[in-house]
């Protein structure tokens, strides 16, 4: 998967080569659709939601431009998988999950393979965590109609934001870098991502059809 379908459409980072490498992504997936665990397309996980294609996962994540010091905010905990990933190359991954089922099996595996720098919440994540702010880096892994603002406010100066943004049906992946004098927003190209319900995202599941 990673020689194939990673590297050869264009991600550099050694760091997150070496991470897509390590983690087991077919454990993310229900035992069904283990066979097709590696191919380049996103997955069902339950509850409408999904495992995003692994290039996907390589780019956003590549984009975040991490440390091994930093701490990551991630919106949307899915099937774990990212947030994986991300504990491979940080310090401290903060992730939260609107559905509870999905967050409580997500946890029990991430802890089952060793993870315990991953700390799960069961919340709205378009509010953010405030309470482990500011971050280096948030990762939103759900496309909103708009930036959550709490989540601007909760990077630290010189803190990194990707993001999914735009309607139903289509989004641009969004970088916003937070700097002294305020944000400078970078297109990163289309994409496809199930809704960011929540406050400041969509607000439910039928808006924006």
């Amino acid at each position: 998967m990673v020689e194939e379908q990673i590297v050869s459409m264009g991600i550099k980072d050694p760091g997150v080569i070496a991470a897509m490498k390590k983690v087991p992504r077919h454990l993310f997936v229900e035992e069904a659709l283990q066979g097709q665990a590696y191919s380049d397309h996103p997955l069902p996980i339950g509850e409408k939601q999904t495992i995003s294609q692994p290039y996907m996962v390589a780019l956003m994540t590549e984009a975040l431009q991490l440390k091994r010091n930093e701490r990551v905010l991630e919106i949307g905990t899915g099937s774990g998988y990212q947030a994986a990933v991300l504990a491979e190359l940080v310090e401290k991954v903060f992730s939260i999950e609107r559905i509870r089922s999905l967050a409580i099996r997500a946890r029990q595996l991430l802890y089952g393979l060793g993870y315990f720098n991953v700390e799960i919440k069961i919340f709205d994540g378009t509010y953010g965590w405030m309470e482990e702010s500011p971050f280096d880096a948030i990762m939103v892994t759900a496309g909103s109609p708009d930036i959550p603002y709490p989540l601007i406010d909760q990077l630290a100066v010189g803190g990194r934001l990707v993001i999914p943004v735009g309607n139903t049906y289509a989004q641009d992946l969004m970088r916003v870098t937070k700097t002294a004098e305020g944000i400078m927003k970078e297109n990163l190209g289309g994409c496809r991502f199930v809704k960011l319900i929540g406050k400041y995202g969509w607000e439910t599941e039928r808006e924006g059809n």
